[in-house]
């Protein structure tokens, strides 16, 4: 494994704080993406109480070879106290913005947009002014899916591009760059009041003009917030990394993204989809739909 440039060195965790928040999610029988897919913002989140829940999982039906969740296993039947632990856990936490995000389910007819409603609603029950972002897969283009997930009214719908079209083959083999655009395209058609977001991974071999294409092509979706990190190969057996992207370049793209139109573009190496999510709250203020 390559050895990391010190701006991708993150201070070790307070494990107290920690050991408080992984004590709920084993309480409640939950799963965070912040640890089956090793994000090294973990401790810092942990730390503030924060977390990225990961439902339907932990086994996933895509095996895209830079994810380090678990694809080999067989997807389990779905856990009917899993939305109401989750909006135990929320509350438990006492999180004033929750993400929540899942594996592929392409077992499923809806691909688990079922699932992620019944959350919402569970949520809002215990905690009616946490803010919700959910950070869908691309449902197989099921529309109607889509819809259901929209229906529900989550303040955020997420949706990661991840790479630039070249790459897809290799990077996300079972998924399709015009599709997730459309995705982000159709929300948008089927409200004005969700704020859309994507994110993008770097590093794996893309050159500047080519992310600032799909930056441009998701500002064409009218899609509000980006986000910009590294990739961080998980292990040997995962995609190779090809590059360290250096701070002054992902500054660089977060400038370019301002100049285009996005309201809020987050770009560092150790930026994730959810990393800070809840700044949106800020946004939403400056920024109402």
């Amino acid at each position: 494994m390559t050895v990391k440039p010190d701006w991708l060195r993150v201070k070790a965790p307070q494990w107290q704080r920690v050991g408080n928040v992984k004590e709920i999610l084993r309480d409640l029988n939950l799963n965070t993406v912040c640890e089956e897919a090793s994000c090294p913002n973990i401790g810092e989140c942990f730390k503030a109480g924060t977390a990225t829940f990961l439902i339907m999982g932990p086994a996933c039906t895509r095996a895209c070879p830079y994810c380090d969740i678990d694809f080999e296993k067989k997807p389990q039947a779905l856990d009917p106290l899993e939305p109401l632990n989750l909006a135990e856990a929320v509350r438990r936490m006492n999180l004033s913005h929750v993400v929540i995000t899942s594996v592929n389910r392409d077992d499923l007819a809806d691909g688990g947009a079922s699932q992620f409603v019944k959350c919402i609603e569970e949520i809002r029950k215990l905690s009616p002014k946490t803010t919700i972002e959910v950070l869908i897969p691309d449902l197989c283009g099921n529309w109607e899916a889509l819809n259901i997930i929209i229906k529900a009214k989550p303040e955020v719908l997420n949706h990661n591009t991840e790479t630039v079209p070249r790459l897809y083959k290799k990077t996300r083999p079972q998924g399709n760059y015009q599709r997730s655009l459309e995705l982000l395209q159709k929300t948008r058609e089927l409200s004005a009041k969700i704020y859309t977001k994507s994110g993008l991974m770097v590093g794996l071999g893309e050159t500047e003009e080519e992310v600032k294409a799909v930056m441009r092509d998701l500002r064409k979706v009218d899609c509000d917030i980006l986000t910009i990190g590294q990739y961080l190969q998980p292990t040997a057996k995962h995609l190779d990394l090809i590059a360290f992207i250096t701070p002054e370049q992902f500054n660089l793209y977060g400038e370019y993204g301002k100049e285009i139109g996005f309201l809020q573009v987050v770009s560092s190496p150790l930026t994730r989809s959810s990393y800070h999510a809840s700044e949106v709250q800020n946004l939403m203020k400056k920024y109402p739909k």
